[in-house]
């Protein structure tokens, strides 16, 4: 078994990922926008404003405001924490959702012909990494011993 060069699957991340998120769309919305309602539709379920800005690397204040424009958008909602009155949760409405799913199909359309012109070998080895791929993502979003959770 050959060991991984970790720093060449960075580089190629990088480089596939600044390809992708560009991929033309029909949603024209900005990147912190999209990613906060890829956020909310990946974790299945509503979130406080503090874990959001957790995931999102944006301030607070910053956040707030978005949400406050999400909300206006009709993209995402806010209702109590049934943990905390004082708290809300922030989930995504059915637009919101449909937003997803059109990103996400717009993705497929563009990225299906450029699969199409590699090798069967390319396209078995490429179907082959995406359970690691997987594992790494599922690996990524579990707290760290020490740390705090997310």
């Amino acid at each position: 078994m050959s060991e991984l060069d970790v720093d060449a699957l960075v580089g190629t991340i990088v480089d596939f990922n600044r390809f992708f998120i560009r991929l033309p769309m029909r949603e024209k919305l900005p990147f912190t926008t999209l990613s906060v309602i890829d956020t909310l539709a990946s974790t299945g379920r509503p979130m406080r404003l503090s874990e959001l800005t957790k995931t999102e690397q944006v301030t607070q204040p910053r956040l707030t405001q978005l949400i406050a424009q999400l909300e206006r958008d009709g993209l995402v909602a806010r209702e109590p924490d049934p943990r905390d009155r004082r708290a809300t949760l922030i989930q995504l409405t059915e637009e919101g959702h449909r937003i997803t799913r059109s990103r996400h199909q717009d993705r497929v359309d563009r990225l299906r012909p450029l699969v199409a012109q590699l090798t069967d070998e390319q396209r078995k080895a490429l179907a082959g990494v995406l359970p690691a791929l997987r594992h790494l993502t599922e690996l990524a979003d579990e707290p760290r011993p020490g740390t705090v959770d997310k």
